[in-house]
């Protein structure tokens, strides 16, 4: 599953977008990097029902922003992605699906 792929089905799942994700994060104070991520990932887990590993797709996204390491961009593999750009407002605006 792509890292994209990964924040589509959490959209799908919770109804917020990555970016609202990030704003809630802002709002409790998350986005401070002393935060560490297995608190980030309870609250995800306690108020909206995400496994680890999506939670940890969107700690990457809260700490470090939507650029992710181009190690998988283009490749063929499982885990590979588009853009090193991950798209944080939402599946329907997406250029990329269109």
């Amino acid at each position: 599953m792509t890292f994209q792929a990964y924040l589509d089905n959490i959209e799908d799942q919770t109804g917020l977008t990555p970016r609202q994700f990030v704003e809630l994060a802002k709002e409790r104070g998350y986005d401070d990097p002393s935060v560490k991520a297995g608190v980030i990932v309870d609250w995800l887990k306690e108020d909206y029902g995400l496994g680890r590993g999506h939670a940890m797709a969107l700690v990457h996204v809260i700490q470090k922003g939507p650029a992710i390491s181009s190690k998988h961009v283009g490749t063929d593999g499982v885990h590979r992605d588009d853009t090193d750009q991950l798209w944080l407002d939402g599946r329907a605006t997406n250029p990329a699906n269109t």
